[in-house]
């Protein structure tokens, strides 16, 4: 049992995407690595186009350390491994925060083409930034190809309507009942009232006519 636990956990460290080890901070950098490494595709870019390269490399030796701690390399040190995690992470945030400043001045200038690739490169938060997305699609729409992140948004929203409007007819096929229960209720309260004033008429009628005749009577005899 022992040897089938190392085993599982020997191929999880061999085939894991990222090393474990720190993992919160590690998972943010290899993740994103290869997508600003594809920044290089994109001409505004091209001033970082070493920096880029040296923090790739960077990442994928520290990749390496990472993977080397888990199958027990002493010759790794954990804290120098950490210290090196840091150091990358404020890179990746560079990064980072120079795609979201060009973003932003791509929405300024118009250059759709940028934003394009922007949007499409995985490195600007999509759900936060969606409702702007869209809006400047619909307005650019002649010079974007919808293909990516913003067809995405579209199919979504289209299954979103279709929820929304399966759940409207729900709620109004609720309220149409609710309705037909409130009409019966007061058709029938009608019928009740309507029997309750006819009775109490036909008492009324019953008792003048008895009036009457008591009245009769008494007229007769005093005669």
């Amino acid at each position: 049992m022992q040897k089938l636990i190392l085993l599982y956990l020997f191929t999880t460290i061999i085939f894991a995407k990222n090393p474990i080890v720190y993992a919160a901070l590690g998972d943010v950098i290899y993740n994103n690595a290869d997508k600003i490494e594809k920044l290089h595709e994109i001409d505004e870019f091209n001033i970082y186009d070493d920096k880029i390269n040296q923090y790739v490399q960077k990442v994928n030796n520290a990749k390496k350390e990472g993977f080397k701690i888990e199958q027990g390399d002493k010759s790794i040190d954990k804290k120098e491994y950490l210290t090196t995690l840091r150091a990358l992470s404020k890179e990746n945030d560079f990064f980072l925060r120079e795609s979201k400043r060009m973003y932003e001045g791509s929405l300024k200038n118009e250059n759709s083409k940028l934003f394009s690739q922007l949007i499409n490169s995985g490195l600007i938060d999509v759900e936060e930034n969606k409702q702007e997305i869209i809006d400047y699609y619909f307005i650019h729409q002649e010079d974007i190809n919808a293909s990516g992140v913003i067809e995405n948004i579209l199919e979504e929203d289209a299954a979103l309507k279709v929820r929304k409007e399966a759940e409207l007819r729900k709620t109004k096929s609720k309220q149409e009942r609710e309705l037909e229960k409130i009409k019966r209720i007061r058709e029938k309260d009608k019928r009740e009232q309507e029997a309750l004033e006819q009775k109490l008429q036909k008492e009324l009628e019953d008792k003048k006519k008895q009036l009457r005749q008591e009245q009769k009577e008494e007229l007769l005899k005093t005669r």
